[in-house]
């Protein structure tokens, strides 16, 4: 998996309230907060348009973040971001300040793998993603970048489970911590339209079945 180092420049804010919010992002800045860990939890602001930039890059999202508040490097990754329901615009971005001896939460994105080639695929079926995104946990130095889905195998009709990824050392995937009936779906192949068509085409004018 690929590294990439993202830097994340904070400045400390003491204004608060929607008033303080809207004249940052007036000026091309992002409200945040950075929370966690043993320090109390920051108000700060970022710039919009680098922030734009990172947010651009899936690994940004399941990435160690070095957050550099008011001179300070902290290590942190994205909890949340809140964007502006109709322009490209981001309202509002949280931080979760990590550590080297803490577990931490983190939804990491999926990448699928094997479709050109499934069984299930080339009778006509197509892969249908339950999941875009799974949430984990795991140490900081653990954190995959992605997990991979393979479906290289999959028939018509069947399923790949959370149970049957392959995942890094020290990484559990938290829906299957929380017991039975928890192993869902990641993909599946279903048949597509075209499929099922020339299926019952083929069977019109077949004499029924006495």
């Amino acid at each position: 998996m690929s590294v990439e180092d993202f830097v994340v420049n904070a400045e400390l804010r003491a204004d608060e309230g929607k008033g303080a919010s809207r004249r940052l992002r007036r000026d091309g800045k992002v409200p945040a907060v950075i929370y966690g860990g043993e320090k109390a939890p920051q108000t700060i602001s970022l710039d919009h348009n680098s922030m734009l930039q990172h947010v651009g890059h899936e690994a940004f999202y399941s990435h160690i973040l070095n957050v550099n508040v008011a001179g300070k490097a902290e290590s942190a990754i994205l909890k949340d971001i809140q964007w502006h329901p109709h322009k490209p615009t981001i309202m509002h971005m949280d931080f979760q300040r990590v550590d080297a001896k803490s577990k931490i939460k983190v939804a990491v994105p999926v990448h699928f793998i094997g479709e050109d080639v499934a069984p299930g695929c080339k009778a006509g079926g197509v892969a249908t993603h339950q999941m875009n995104s799974i949430e984990v946990t795991c140490l900081a130095k653990a954190l995959p970048e992605y997990l991979e889905a393979d479906v290289s195998a999959l028939g018509l009709g069947e399923s790949l489970h959370l149970s049957q990824l392959k995942l890094p050392k020290g990484v559990e995937i938290v829906e299957l911590t929380h017991g039975e009936g928890h192993d869902l779906p990641v993909v599946t192949i279903v048949a597509s339209r075209g499929a099922v068509s020339d299926g019952a085409a083929e069977g019109e004018g077949e004499p029924a079945a006495e």
